[in-house]
Parts: structure tokens; C-alpha cells; sequence
């Protein structure tokens, strides 16, 4: 089933593993709160995405896979982060968060575009890329 939503959506195709033996480590997001987000976000001095998402979303369960796969893309050029809106309501709140997941895009500490609810990688690759311009 994962494998249909990654069709669907438009996914990156996993990449197969190396044949050497070695193992590779998956980039993840960062893991934001209200305390670092100023910091880690606004300061990163590079484009940054945040998705907005809390456990029991389904939703944002299904997105998490395209902004997992952000992360190893865009590592160095851009953050690409995650805020638990349960664990973090202060950001959420700043940013007038009411739907999840939504995605936050940054750009010398300003939102400059943002995506609420599920869309493939492609979709959200191409925001991304507009800010790296």
C-alpha cells in the first residue's frame, strides 16, 4: 500500500542499497520545539521547511515519507524540519497553524509559501526549489 501512495503521490524511488556491504544513514528532519525554533529556523541563514504535525494524523503520516526524502535531498542547502503541534502549541500558534499537516516554507526567516495537506514529493521539492533560486 505504501509503495501505491508513493505512486500516486509522485515519490522518490528508493535508491538500492549499496552492494559493498557498507550501510547508509537515512538523513532525517529536525526535530523542532517552541524553544529552538527561532534558532534552527529563522537564524539557519538557508531556506527552511517546517512541517507542522502531530501522532495521531493520519495525514501527516502519509506526507511524512516526501519530507523525509526532502531532508536527504536538500541536506546542506536547506532545513527541512518537523513541529509536533501537540508537544509545541507557542509556534503553531504564532504561525496561525489550524489544519495538519501543513508546511511552512522559509526564506530569511519569513514565510514565503506554505502547503496544507498531502501532496506528493514533486510538489514539494518544486516550492523548495524556488527558494534556492
Amino acid at each position: 500500500m505504501a509503495n501505491l501512495f508513493k505512486r500516486i503521490l509522485g515519490e522518490k524511488q528508493p535508491v538500492a542499497a549499496p552492494t559493498d556491504g557498507a550501510v547508509e544513514e537515512s538523513i532525517e528532519p529536525i526535530h523542532v520545539s517552541d524553544g529552538d525554533f527561532d534558532q534552527v529556523v529563522l537564524q539557519a541563514g538557508k531556506p527552511a521547511v517546517v512541517d507542522f504535525w502531530a501522532d495521531w494524523c493520519t495525514p501527516c503520516h502519509m506526507i511524512a515519507p516526501s519530507v523525509q526524502d526532502l531532508a536527504e535531498t536538500y541536506d546542506g542547502r536547506a532545513v527541512v524540519a518537523k513541529l509536533n503541534v501537540d508537544e509545541n502549541p507557542g509556534v503553531a500558534d504564532r504561525y496561525g497553524i489550524r489544519g495538519i499537516p501543513t508546511l511552512l516554507f522559509f526564506k530569511g526567516g519569513k514565510v514565503v509559501d506554505q502547503q496544507v495537506g498531502v501532496v506528493g514529493y514533486a510538489q514539494l521539492a518544486s516550492k523548495l526549489e524556488k527558494l534556492l533560486a
